[in-house]
This record gives C-alpha cells, structure tokens and sequence, in this order.
C-alpha cells in the first residue's frame, strides 16, 4: 500500500506559560461577535482540503492540524472586511493589564510561520534540539523535553516555532505547541507540492514577487496543510484501491462484473480458447456432461496470479459473465473482448462495486494492503444486486438471439415463444449464485411473468 509505512504522527509539546496565556487571549478575541466570520472564514481557508466536496466525510483533520490552523488565524490571517489582524487587536487593547511577559510574544508570533524542520541532533529528552528548514535552511535551536522520544531524525516535522524573545540568541526558538512528524518522502512532497502552487501563482498573477521562502510562508505558509490534506486523501485512496478482497476459502473475492448477450456461442469458443491469459476450466456440473459425450452447454475461463484465481468468464448458450477481482483488470478484459468479438457482443450491464465496509486505523496505517473477507451473505446481497438492475429492462430490449425483437413482444409470438423460455432457463440454470453459494441470486419466475410465461416452480 503506498506510503503504508510512512504515517503522519501528531505529536504535542509543551508550551512557556506566559506563551499560552497570550494565545488564551487571541483565542478570546477571535471569539468576539465582530470577528467570528472572519475566524471562520480563516480557518475554512487553512482547512480547505477537507471542506471542499465529499472529502472531509472520507478523512478527518488531526487534531493537530486543527491547531495549526487555530495558530494560522492568530499569526497569519489578514480579516478580509478592514479589520486589523487579532496581533495587532491584542496590542491595541487597553481595557485590560496584559503583562508585559505576554506582550513580549506579541512581535515573535506576527514573524513565525508554518514549516518542514528537519531535526539536526539526535532527539533526546532533557537536551536541546537542533532542527533545519528544508525550505532555505535555516537553523534553530529548540527546548527539548519527555515528548522528543516519540520524534525521529530521519522524520522532519511540520510545526511553526516562536523565536524566543527571552534571549538574544537568534537561533533560539520555542515550539508553538503541536506538530506532525512525516517520512523524508512525505516532507519532500510536501514541500514539492507547494513550491509547485507557487510557480503556479506565480505565473498567474505575472507576479514574481513573492520573496523569499519565510516571506512567502508567512503569507501562504496554510499551503502546506494543504498539501499534507492532499498527501492523506491520496493514502486513504490508495489504501482503498489495493484492498484485498477474499472468499473465507482465501481466493480473491470477484466483486467486478460484466454480463453480456450473445448468440454464438461456437464462435465465442474458439475465440476465448485463444486468449493466452486464460486456461479453460469445467464447471463441476459439466463434468457429468462431458463425460457422457455430450457438448457442455457452458464453458469456463480462468486467469490465475500467484496461484489465485482472479478473473472467471463464463460462456453459457446465449451469455457471456466476466468476474474479476478489480475494476482494473474488468476493463482490460472488456477491452480485450471488445477488440476480439467486436458487435457480437452485447453489453447488458456491469457492476463495480466491493463490500460497503469501515476500515479501522489499524488496517489503513498497515504496511501490508487491507485484506478483507466476504461473507456468503454479502456475496449472495451484492450479486442479487447487481443482477436485479441488469435485468430491469431485459424484457424490453431487443435479443440477438430473438432476431432482435424483445423478450416481451417474442414471447406473444408461437414461433419464438418457445426460445424466449430457453434464454430464461439457460440464465437460470448458469446464474453466477450457483457456483459462488450454490443457488441463484435472482428469482427469475419475476422475468418470465413479466414477460407472460408460466412460472415454475422453485
């Protein structure tokens, strides 16, 4: 599963009491009936990934970086309706004693921005940790402390830091709180990403002015969880992608279907016979026929990886099934068939979709793809499904097999009344149900009384 090893960590630290109590107090202005909007305008923009589309109901922001986003509306956020930013609110205030050990963070958090830190030093509780952008390079020096065990050397972290206004060492900086530790490869694409929407802005506007990396951060440094949401939604996709979907005897579950009509079925034989990714397999059900030297009126097709079967077509009389394990690989066949059997086939529908199931972080943070097992019960539900909608209109559509007239209007005809029957016997009798749990999955009396025949019984 891409990046299945090289999950995003969150992490906590603590932070210079007299830090949070300022901050406490842009949180309280923030609050302010006037600023409301603009505070929920700012972090709609910090948050954006997850609030446009269907996104946000597939993957959460961390709790983490809900938090940078708080900070990004407190550091970054210019209000869009002529308020002054909520820095310069809290300095202008005079209703109240803010202490001077709160005003003096004032100025370090209006120059802080979001950034990809690599740490320099071996993080070690207790000592001091030297960390580099990966931006400009830019180093710092930052209070260590029982948190930096869970940190890693070789895992760069996506933090904002507070230079520390306590001393005259440049270099000296403390964490704003939170933060989230990301593989090398993982803070790269960041990185990469956002210098790509710059160029990108960059051209739109004509404008190449944008700065240097800590002046652009500070402006747009909100790009980076943009771009750390996109790196997640993209995981999440592709952990979803490579699931592993199994019957309870282990062999991969066969979720993407394709149901064609055709009428003939020699031709069909001989063609599938000589596709050299298939080897032709009898149904148990046959095997009594064929023995007795009767021609089988079903053949089966299958193509096997690593010994498992992922892909069965089944050539009845008057259809053609195609199951496969993935929608990739259906499509390939399909444009296999298409491109072999051309106008004989006709296209009766198709399904896609696996089991409806809730993956839990566990499985998602697996090096290892997601395996997951299909019961009997949920194969017997998603085939009845699928077959339901393929048969709505089958009376009503015109059948090779018919001379192209429907079932519907065959069936008040003497002639080919008669061969309406069979084409329902011959679907009955090779429903895709019988060899998955051993009876059908549709009731197919419910075709023949809409088409006018006798039901039988079942």
């Amino acid at each position: 599963m891409k990046h299945a090893g090289e999950q995003a960590t969150g992490f906590w630290t603590p932070r210079p009491l007299s830090l949070d109590g300022v901050l406490s107090r842009l949180e309280s202005l923030s609050r302010q009936p006037e600023f409301w909007l603009q505070r929920e305008l700012a972090q709609a923009r910090a948050l954006k990934p997850y609030l446009d589309g269907n996104a946000g109901r597939l993957v959460a922001p961390l709790e983490q970086e809900i938090e940078l986003a708080s900070l990004y509306l407190f550091c970054d956020y210019y209000p869009d309706d002529g308020q002054l930013t909520l820095i310069e609110q809290l300095r202008d205030v005079i209703t109240e004693h803010i202490p001077e050990e709160e005003r003096q963070w004032l100025d370090p958090l209006k120059r802080s921005y979001l950034d990809v830190l690599k740490p320099i030093s071996p993080p070690r509780p207790g000592q001091d940790l030297v960390v580099q952008s990966l931006a400009d390079g830019t180093r710092l020096t930052l209070p260590g402390g029982e948190f930096v065990k869970d940190l890693a050397a070789d895992h760069p972290l996506l933090t904002r830091v507070i230079h520390d206004p306590n001393t005259q060492e440049s270099d000296r900086a403390v964490w704003a709180g939170c933060g989230i530790a990301v593989s090398q490869v993982e803070a790269a694409a960041l990185l990469g990403i956002t210098s790509e929407w710059r160029r990108e802005m960059e051209m739109t506007t004509g404008s190449f002015a944008l700065g240097e990396w800590k002046e652009f951060a500070k402006r747009f440094g909100h790009m980076i969880l943009w771009a750390f949401a996109q790196r997640r939604m993209e995981a999440l996709v592709d952990a979803v992608v490579h699931i592993g979907y199994r019957n309870p005897d282990g062999q991969p579950y066969l979720y993407a279907i394709a149901l064609y009509d055709h009428h003939e079925q020699r031709f069909f034989t001989d063609v599938l016979t000589e596709m050299n990714e298939f080897h032709v397999e009898k149904p148990a059900s046959e095997a009594a026929q064929s023995a007795a030297g009767d021609r089988p009126s079903v053949r089966q097709w299958v193509q096997q990886e690593d010994g498992r079967f992922v892909a069965r077509l089944t050539l009845t009389a008057f259809q053609l099934i195609v199951e496969c394990d993935s929608p990739q690989r259906l499509d390939h066949i399909k444009h296999r068939l298409a491109a072999s059997l051309g106008f004989s086939l006709h296209f009766r529908g198709e399904t896609l979709v696996p089991p409806a199931r809730q993956l839990s972080v566990d499985e998602l943070t697996s090096d290892e793809p997601p395996t997951l097992v299909v019961t009997r019960e949920e194969d017997q539900m998603l085939l009845n499904q699928f077959l339901e909608k393929a048969y709505l209109e089958w009376p009503d559509q015109p059948h090779l097999a018919l001379n192209g007239q429907t079932p519907r209007h065959a069936a008040v005809d003497a002639t080919l009344r008669g061969k309406v029957s069979d084409l329902i016997d011959d679907m009955e009798r090779h429903d895709p149900g019988r060899q998955r749990f051993g009876k059908p999955a549709f009731r197919y009396n419910r075709l023949r009384a809409h088409v006018g025949l006798e039901e039988l019984p079942e």
